[in-house]
């Protein structure tokens, strides 16, 4: 019985000593744990802080998307007649070509006839005389 009371002396000593050589580093550990937990206990805060902020700004960005479309609906129309005006501008030039086309070559015909046939004393005459009637 001696030598389990001297045992169990032994393992009191041992826990009391691994105790006193332990105290040090749970106290150092309650600080880290403390720091944590006031840490901790500002994030609810700071993420409503920033989940407010979020949704700020997203109001902001979908309010100027909305601007943004109620301004192009109000343009469309006009980049409507542009574009009708641009067609428009196109087909009378192209009808302008196609005149002048006409034109040039009935001109290079009749250049051709009179040069042929001997005719342009003839044809100064008559646009002399047409001159003169017309004052």
């Amino acid at each position: 019985m001696l030598w389990l009371g001297i045992g169990v002396l032994v393992i009191g000593v041992a826990l009391l000593l691994l105790t006193f050589v332990l105290i040090k580093p749970l106290l150092k550990l309650s600080g880290v744990l403390g720091s944590l937990q006031k840490t901790t206990d500002t994030l609810p805060k700071a993420v409503e802080g920033i989940t407010t902020q979020t949704k700020e700004v997203i109001g902001t960005g979908t309010q100027t998307l909305n601007q943004i479309n109620a301004q192009v609906k109000e343009l469309s129309p006009m980049f409507n007649i542009v574009g009708d005006i641009g067609r428009a501008t196109n087909q009378l030039s192209s009808s302008i070509v196609q005149k002048m086309e006409h034109l040039k070559e009935k001109t290079v015909t009749s250049k051709e006839v009179s040069t042929s046939k001997n005719l342009k004393g003839f044809y100064g005459l008559i646009a002399l005389v047409y001159l003169l009637l017309k004052k």
